[in-house]
């Protein structure tokens, strides 16, 4: 069963590791098929070293395993949160990447300091709330989600413009159409935040880039009228 989409789940996965992005079994990451309503995603506590696709869990929207020996990540419940909420998100990573940690454990959003941040994320990358203690003693992987949902809905944040987001005291998640996409723009934000983090000891008073450098840096490579790279 989606025995291609476990093949591009399990790269997706081992490219946490490609990029330094995860240590030990840190991280996961998912991909929907939308037709079927099944989510692929890497098992609880698996070691990259050996992972193979027939370890990728299949499940559906509720959670249930559908396919697979082993138990799906134990933040399966966040990503499919996630699935639900975000129709246009087809992939969802998650990782513990340093430099971007940094921030969430300091509740900071990582401010747009440059054309880097501005060629990828269409404003600040938020930073969700922490948990409520009753949250986190409940259901806690999909509360999680639920809170970085709020932060969404409630901020008006479009995820395919900023795909990505923090959240207080815990790490990051990553959106994008794909599996691929999602790690691509989980390395992005750990590259961003290390790079906020340099600007700020550089100069520690500095301020936001202004907003029509990041308009014209975000719309020549994603707007209507893009013209950045190559035609497609």
């Amino acid at each position: 069963m989606l025995e291609e989409l476990k093949e591009k789940v399990l790269k997706a996965n081992l490219d946490l590791v490609k990029h330094h992005l995860v240590l030990f079994t840190w991280g996961n990451v998912s991909e929907i098929d939308r037709r079927s309503g099944l989510v692929v995603i890497k098992p609880s506590g698996v070691d990259y070293d050996g992972m193979k696709a027939e370890d990728m869990v299949v499940v559906d929207l509720n959670g249930n395993v559908v396919e697979g020996d082993l138990r799906p990540s134990s933040d399966t419940p966040t990503h499919l949160e996630f699935y639900k909420a975000f129709p246009e998100v087809g992939g969802v990573t998650h990782t513990h990447s340093t430099y971007a940690t940094a921030w969430a454990q300091a509740g900071r959003a990582i401010p747009f300091y440059g054309t880097t941040h501005a060629d990828y994320f269409y404003g600040d990358i938020p930073c969700a709330r922490s948990l409520t203690k009753e949250e986190i003693e409940g259901e806690y992987e999909k509360n999680t989600g639920l809170a970085i949902i709020e932060k969404f809905k409630g901020d008006k944040i479009k995820p395919l413009e900023v795909p990505g987001v923090l959240i207080k005291s815990h790490g990051v998640f990553a959106f994008g159409k794909n599996a691929d996409a999602s790690v691509y723009n989980a390395t992005v934000i750990e590259e961003v935040a290390k790079m906020a983090t340099i600007t700020e000891q550089v100069n520690p008073g500095v301020v936001r880039a202004d907003r029509f450098m990041m308009e014209k840096h975000y719309q020549r490579k994603h707007g209507k009228n893009a013209y950045y790279g190559q035609k497609k």
